[in-house]
Parts: structure tokens; sequence; C-alpha cells
């Protein structure tokens, strides 16, 4: 089948259905977002009654233009000019999304001079991530890596990297965890990886060569310390010579990461004991000498899949060895937030990437692509469809440039 054949076979997911994931996540997920974003700081009558009016219009109004003075409300009437004025059940998920986030910023004036410019909303959430018990064992379970050799240690943080992506604020602030919540740790990790590339991945990043890894963030907090822990060892060991991390230039979905958060995981690391604290050293000092750089790209934040990256961002990746895309927001952007058959081939998703591509994912809503027909016919048979959602299964996809590869 021609790709644009595909496409066109492949409906672009809304949240009209009824009972579907994209309608759980605007019409219960969101408010509940708003209510715990309400409470987490004393924000005054003007804020208060803003966060209580978005809350109203996403689930029983219409999409509103941004207010004409916003820094940014031209670039969202170009990429609404087809929305506003519907039901935000009618307009595309990825979008509906974005735009939910864009409006929450509004709503508590993070972008206007006064007080609560400049204030994340989710900072709260996700500097508590960074002090719990299980990051305490996470980070500590580092010490029992260093017998291990060096490939061994890598494929370990690789997947650790992988299933850091659970830890998602934005199903755990709305009481909504999956099947398995972190608890899906408990079943074996073969049996939930639903696609593994890792050798071609690890094939590029051979050890000596002097490759560039960007790496496309997802989650701040103890998703991010395991990046962070990986980026370390890829740079220490050879496999990369230096890591562009690619996060958000500001708050976007609940838990993604900005450049704040990279420095207080940073921080967390030198204050943490053993092999994590040298870890902390480490990039600290990768910082300094350049091998490790930030990147805050404004595309980061665009309610659009990376076909539609704009002219600067695939130069910088054409560039890179490999571009690893963490987590599910940037998968359903990297191969497009539509209803794919999941045994349409990774490499044909991601054809137009200038260069070689990966996802590390945790699989939280229905995008998928890559798997063999065994392997969806055993996970429908299994679990239904709820295996795409529950955040219970994870996948490791590569493909080289020209859409080569597996899956």
């Amino acid at each position: 089948m021609h790709l644009d054949d595909e496409a066109a076979d492949a409906p672009v997911i809304h949240s009209n259905d009824r009972g579907s994931f994209a309608r759980g996540v605007l019409a219960e997920r969101h408010p509940a977002l708003l209510r715990k974003v309400r409470d987490a700081f004393p924000y005054g009558p003007e804020q208060h009654r803003a966060l209580d009016a978005l809350a109203e219009r996403i689930t029983h109004g219409v999409i509103e233009p941004l207010p004409a003075d916003a820094h940014d409300a031209a670039q969202w009437r170009i990429w609404g000019r087809d929305h506003f004025g519907a039901s935000w059940f009618a307009a595309p998920f990825l979008w509906a999304e974005s735009y939910f986030y864009r409006q929450l910023l509004e709503a508590v004036d993070y972008f206007r001079p006064g007080p609560w410019q400049g204030i994340d909303p989710f900072r709260p959430f996700k500097e508590a991530e960074l002090h719990t018990d299980e990051a305490d064992a996470e980070l500590a379970a580092l010490d029992r890596l260093a017998p291990l050799l060096a490939e061994d240690q890598a494929q370990a943080l690789l997947l650790g990297s992988l299933w850091g992506n659970r830890a998602d604020l934005g199903f755990r602030m709305a009481g909504d965890e999956g099947e398995g919540g972190d608890g899906a740790g408990e079943a074996t990790a073969d049996a939930r990886l639903v696609a593994d590339d890792s050798a071609l991945l690890w094939s590029l990043l051979a050890p000596g060569a002097p490759a560039t890894l960007c790496l496309v963030a997802d989650n701040a907090g103890r998703e991010l310390l395991p990046d962070l822990v990986l980026i370390d060892h890829l740079l220490r060991h050879g496999h990369a010579g230096r890591v562009v991390l690619h996060v958000k230039p500001y708050p976007y979905y609940v838990s993604d990461a900005l450049p704040t958060d990279v420095i207080d995981c940073l921080r967390r690391l030198r204050r943490a004991r053993g092999a994590a604290a040298e870890v902390g050293a480490r990039l600290w000092a990768a910082m300094g000498d350049g091998r490790l750089g930030i990147r805050a790209h404004a595309f980061s934040c665009a309610p659009l899949p990376y076909a539609d990256m704009p002219d600067d961002l695939p130069s910088e990746f054409a560039e890179a060895t490999v571009t690893v895309f963490k987590g599910d927001l940037n998968y359903r952007r990297l191969v497009g937030d539509r209803l794919w058959p999941p045994t349409s081939p990774f490499a044909d998703r991601t054809a137009y990437f200038p260069g070689p591509v990966a996802a590390l994912r945790t699989l939280k809503s229905d995008v998928v692509v890559g798997l063999d027909a065994p392997t969806e016919a055993a996970l429908v048979a299994e679990h239904g469809q709820k295996w795409r959602t529950g955040g219970t299964h994870a996948l490791i996809q590569a493909a080289t440039r020209g859409g080569e590869g597996k899956g």
C-alpha cells in the first residue's frame, strides 16, 4: 500500500467517541488536573476564576482563541483556524491536548507580567517526584550495577530509561495509573516489551565512534533521572562524544521536562550517595565542557507532528548520529497521531525524518506501529485494547535514514 493510501485509511484521533481513551483525557483527566493545579499554589481570585472557566469550557463549551494581546495569539490563530467555535471533543486529540495546556498557562498568567509570570504550575509535583522513597531506591540501585560488564550496564540503563517513562504525572494526578501503574514492574520485562530494536540502536552508538546523540526528553522527575544516568554511561564509555538533550521551553503537559528540571535532577544526583553522586558530578562537568547540551526549541510545544517541523530542526537532527524520542507524546508526534494499523512499519512512519531515529516509549495512548502480527494478536487476545493505553507495555524501535530498519 502506498504511504498516502495508508494515511488516508488511518483516521486522525479525535475525542468525540464516548468511552474512548482520548475522550476520557479531555472529559475526566483534564478537569482533575485543573483542580490539582488550583490547589497547588495560593492563586488569587482572578486565577481561580480563569481555571474554573477553563474547566467548564473544555467539557461543555467551545474552543476560543487566545486573548489578542497574548504573545503567541497570531500563531495559535493559524494553528486553530479550523477549530475555534467547535467543541473541544471535535478537534484532533493532539491539537486539543496541546491547546488545553496553552490555555492553562493563560489562566495562571504564566506569560503575563506580574507575580505569577514564569511560575511553572506543575513544579510542585515534579519536585516531589525527586524526593520519594522510590527515587531513593532507584538511585541506590546504581551501586549494584558497578560489577557488571559495561555492555550489560548499558542495556540495563537503556531499559531503566524506557521504563522510567511510567513516571507520568498526567496519569497519577488524575488518579489513573492504568492497569498496572508503577506496579507493572512486577511482570517480566520481556513479556511487556512489544517491540525491541535495541540491537539496531546500539549498532548506531558503537563504542569509540564520535557519535552525537539527540535525546528528545519527555517527563521530568523520576523519568528524567534515568535518562540522565543513561546519558552519563554513553558519554563515559564512548558511545557518544556529545549529547544534546531537547526539553520544553515552557510548561507543557503535566510533567514535561524544562531546563530548570534538568538542573533540579542534576542537583538531586549530586546530593545522592555512591554511584548516583558520581554520575551527577560527571554530568555537571559534561555540561561545563559542552559534551552535554540543552536545547529548548519552540516546536517542542507545538500541536503538530514532527513531519511538520520548521526548517531549522531537520538540519539539526540530520547532524546527529541518532535521535532518540522518549515517551508517549513524542511518539505520537513522531509517527503521527492516527489509528495506524499496529503492523504499519515504524520505518515507513518515520521515513521523512532526516537521520537515524529511535523511540523509547511505554504505551499510554492508542497510537502504535511497528508490531508483528503475532504480537498484536496475542496482546489483543489477552488484554483487548487496554495494552495500548495502560502504561504496562513498552517498545524500543529504531530505523536508519531513509526509512530503513526494523519495525
